[in-house]
């Protein structure tokens, strides 16, 4: 079912999109709260953090060194003057070193993939559940989900946030849940062809994995109940967008999230699409130059930087994301008053995100060290040859345990395999090559070749 024709389809450049295709629901209140008001309510919670932030050795050291208190937050511009958090500060507290609460007040611990082989956790109050639950359910109204609508969730059940996310934002909402989780795409077809669902959740390489696998079948894809999708957990462009569109025949929406800050839910987009609309009643969001810390100028790319003014469990101050993007704080045909963000294009690290899931070369250089026989020389390749993505890990074997015996060098292979899956949790090509194949260099070793960039994928 098209719910947008194909000729109303824009590129990038040709934004904004001013027609709504459905009716324009609000979930919330608070997201056409007149923005002098939200920027008094963001001073008085922002008060209210540091004074409970002060229970937290990280930033009571912080503010001791700085002489800030609750008393000193006069406007919006003294939170510059607070402290910088970055995931290496939560590795160097680990497990749950920013807790800001009673152990016993917590009711979940969420994760995700960290440098050294163990997840940054993420804990939450029932009080954070229900506000994850609710920003969940804004951007999905959004972006069309009503209640008679069942909803396919094809996203991962487990430390990740995604999937639980998600699923208690449609939940909520009171729409239909079908929990598919990931993976056996082709019980996800069947699932979504025999119970009739109308929205899809899931990464926006897996959707297209789902097309792809109907029209091996026969089926054509656009055929499939599904109206809407709503997407995230990895870069995706435009173009991306609009192949899903036309691949499926669905709506598809894009939504933002990190575990650090509360999982999806920071940002979604409304009908018009002219950007994800931040939850600032909930969220400051800064656009900084990763180098100097300083704002960027209106509408210039840079790294978001995120303060959590509700979170009780694990709030935090100004996060370095990591990822860089363009804010922008015009109005939305929608009638929202809430800044909006365009989709992340790049990050300033060397993490990678494959199929919605965070690597670092760090974590294939520590599996690889877990197996004797392989040399400390590694390259790491990644591509996206049809929907999803594609990692194949060269790795050069030690001149000694080099062989031309097919079953030493699979045993060898099957290895690495297990290795490199138990620290990402993915599982990668290994392809093993003689010693000194791989380049060597006097400076930054080379570690990734990442070919979706080169095509413009990500």
């Amino acid at each position: 079912m098209r719910l947008w024709p194909e000729s109303s389809a824009r590129a990038e450049s040709e934004k904004p999109r001013m027609k709504f295709p459905f009716e324009n629901r609000i979930w919330d209140q608070a997201e056409i709260m007149p923005v002098a008001d939200r920027r008094q309510l963001q001073l008085q919670r922002l008060a209210e953090l540091v004074a409970r932030l002060g229970s937290v050795p990280f930033y009571k050291q912080a503010f001791a060194r700085t002489g800030l208190g609750p008393e000193k937050i006069k406007s919006l511009d003294d939170l510059r003057r607070l402290p910088i958090t970055t995931k290496a500060d939560l590795r160097e507290h680990y497990p749950l070193g920013f807790l800001a609460v009673p152990r016993e007040k917590v009711a979940r611990i969420h994760g995700s993939s960290g440098t050294t082989g163990k997840p940054t956790f993420v804990a939450y109050t029932a009080g954070d559940l229900e506000t994850w639950a609710q920003l969940c359910a804004r951007f999905l109204v959004a972006g069309g989900l009503q209640p008679e609508h069942t909803v396919h969730i094809a996203f991962g059940y487990g430390l990740f946030t995604g999937g639980f996310g998600l699923h208690y934002g449609v939940e909520r909402v009171g729409a239909a849940i079908v929990p598919a989780a990931s993976g056996n795409t082709p019980r996800q077809l069947m699932l979504i062809q025999d119970l009739g669902a109308q929205v899809l959740v899931c990464t926006p390489s897996y959707a297209l994995q789902i097309a792809e696998t109907a029209r091996s079948t026969g089926l054509d894809p656009a055929k499939l109940p599904l109206e809407f999708g709503h997407f995230g957990g990895e870069p995706w462009t435009e173009d991306m967008r609009l192949q899903i569109e036309r691949e499926l025949g669905i709506l598809a929406f894009n939504n933002y999230g990190l575990s650090e800050v509360i999982g999806p839910g920071v940002s979604g987009e409304c009908a018009a699409r002219t950007g994800m609309h931040i939850q600032e009643d909930h969220f400051i969001v800064e656009c900084l130059d990763p180098d100097t810390l300083q704002p960027v100028e209106p509408g210039q790319p840079g790294e978001l930087v995120f303060t959590t003014l509700t979170k009780e469990a694990f709030p935090l101050i100004r996060y370095r994301t990591r990822d860089i993007a363009r804010l922008d704080d015009s109005p939305c045909p929608c009638g929202r008053t809430t800044a909006r963000m365009d989709r992340v294009i790049g990050r300033t690290d060397d993490m990678l995100i494959i199929r919605g899931v965070n690597v670092f070369p760090s974590q294939v250089e520590e599996a690889l060290l877990r197996v004797e026989g392989t040399a400390p020389h590694y390259l790491i390749e990644v591509d996206r040859p049809g929907a999803m993505d594609e990692v194949t890990v060269h790795v050069e074997i030690r001149p000694q345990d080099f062989s031309d015996k097919m079953s030493q060098m699979q045993s060898l292979r099957e290895q690495i395999d297990r290795e490199v899956h138990a620290v990402t949790g993915l599982r990668m090509q290994i392809k093993l090559v003689e010693p000194q194949t791989l380049e060597r260099s006097a400076g930054k070793a080379k570690r990734v070749i990442d070919h979706r960039r080169e095509k413009g994928l990500i």
